[in-house]
């Protein structure tokens, strides 16, 4: 019985910790963790693009707001998707977003991440992560990360690479896609565009 006790004290107090973990700890450790696999998995080095999707889904997923992302890149039209319509444009733009950023993690090689100063005010729901990627022989590049408390904790709904929304950055596309052909021609647009990533990985 004492065991026992003991051990749930443990799981919930490091439940506790993590609970407080703030915004800028946790994008330093998980950036940390997905840096030092990437310099020590084999399989990456080599450009494996289906191991680099498994890190990303393992590592990087479940700290993104993928619904609020789609929102963002979908922008006014969201608001005339059906919620099914929602589901569906939200599970094909995680996909396209998963398949660029797999991209871009198997051509690591040696950059690395400075964190910079963060503060956050009392009781503050949206808060934004700086960082910048360091180059050999090039100028840095700043990384933002756009974030946000959820009950489950806090969560990414964008990234801002020099200067640029990763995710209002598809806006325009996406609108002239709607205006054109539709929610539906939108969803089957970012659907054709995933399969034609995956065909060429193949």
């Amino acid at each position: 019985m004492k065991r026992f006790v003991f051990f749930a004290l443990s799981a919930l107090l490091a439940f506790s910790v993590w609970a407080q973990e703030t915004p800028d700890a946790m994008v330093k450790r998980i950036t940390d963790e997905v840096l030092l696999i990437v310099r020590t998995d084999k399989n990456l080095i080599n450009g494996d693009t289906k191991r680099a999707i498994e890190l990303i889904d393992q590592k990087v997923l479940p700290h993104f707001n993928f619904q609020h992302m789609t929102a963002l890149a979908v922008g006014k039209d969201w608001r005339k998707a059906t919620p099914e319509q929602q589901q569906r444009l939200t599970a094909e733009f995680k996909t396209l977003l998963v398949r660029t950023y797999s991209n871009a993690l198997t051509g690591y090689k040696n950059q690395t991440v400075r964190y910079k100063n963060f503060k956050m005010n009392p009781g503050a729901t949206e808060v934004t992560v700086q960082t910048e990627v360091l180059q050999p022989g090039g100028q840095p590049i700043q990384l933002d990360y756009s974030m946000e408390k959820l009950d489950k904790g806090w969560k990414v709904y964008d990234v801002v690479v020099g200067g640029i929304s990763l995710v209002t950055n598809y806006r325009d596309q996406f609108g002239q896609e709607v205006r054109a052909n539709g929610i539906d021609g939108l969803i089957k647009a970012i659907a054709n565009k995933n399969k034609s990533l995956e065909a060429g990985k193949k």
